[in-house]
């Protein structure tokens, strides 16, 4: 592994990662100090004053875990399979599966449109969560099935050994092992969620059903274009995602790393 064994190493890093950071880090920065411009908190106050905000939220909090949910049981499912389990035809369907990562979103809009309509599933938040997760299951199961690979089959052997089926083995052998690709797993679909636009757009029509993403339409219209409550609505949409990452900063990172390396 690479180390910075020198101060000057250590210097250059440290301005290297900087500089890397900065084009992510500028918009957060114009974001926060555009949202207190002017009125200050009271840009704040106007956004919680649309009476809207806890219905929002309460919304996307309903189609982030239950999209959360339904991603990690059919990632862990099938990422086991993928990497442990003898299949027919597995790298066959695995390449099928990695193939929707080029479906772009947009795309899909309006076959899914049609689908929840045929259905009687227009203005339900099942028509958002089930899009949103099958957009997200390709990508964790690639995360989840590195990660897997990685497990020792020594493990699941012993346990065979000792009598436990396959799904006891996954259970109470692989399971337990799995902490850092489901907190990467839990906090990339749940920015996946809480950033979806498009489609709550499309598929929510009742105020009552709609999402966090769509609050700073509030200040926007034909007429107004009050930009200072778009982005303090941007920011109070923001705050759960850096609660969440902060909360599993440490695992999410050892995710990412063990899900990307075998």
């Amino acid at each position: 592994m690479f180390e910075a064994r020198t101060t000057r190493d250590r210097i250059g890093l440290h301005v290297l990662a900087v500089v890397l950071a900065l084009p992510f880090l500028a918009p957060l920065v114009v974001m926060v100090s555009g949202s207190f411009a002017g009125r200050g908190w009271s840009n704040y106050e106007k956004v919680f004053a649309t009476g809207v905000v806890g219905t929002y939220f309460r919304n996307s909090l309903i189609i982030a875990v239950s999209t959360i949910a339904l991603v990690y049981v059919v990632t862990m499912l099938a990422a086991f399979g993928f990497a442990k389990l003898r299949i027919a035809g597995k790298e066959v369907w695995f390449w099928l599966l990695l193939a929707a990562l080029t479906m772009p979103e947009a795309v899909l809009l309006t076959p899914l449109f049609v689908t929840a309509s045929t259905f009687d599933l227009y203005n339900e938040h099942i028509a958002v969560i089930l899009p949103l997760a099958a957009l997200q299951v390709p990508f964790t199961v690639l995360l989840a099935r590195s990660f897997f690979q990685g497990i020792p089959s020594e493990l699941m052997e012993a346990g065979r050994v000792d009598g436990a089926s396959i799904l006891q083995v996954f259970w109470r052998i692989v399971m337990p092992l799995t902490r850092p690709i489901a907190a990467a797993i839990v906090v990339l679909t749940l920015i996946s969620a809480w950033n979806a636009y498009l489609l709550p757009l499309l598929m929510l029509n009742d105020p009552d059903r709609q999402v966090v993403t769509l609050l700073p339409s509030f200040f926007t219209s034909q007429y107004t274009n009050d930009q200072t409550g778009v982005l303090a609505a941007a920011v109070i949409t923001a705050v759960p995602q850096i609660i969440a990452y902060l909360s599993l900063q440490k695992y999410f990172e050892r995710g990412l790393a063990a899900g990307a390396l075998k």
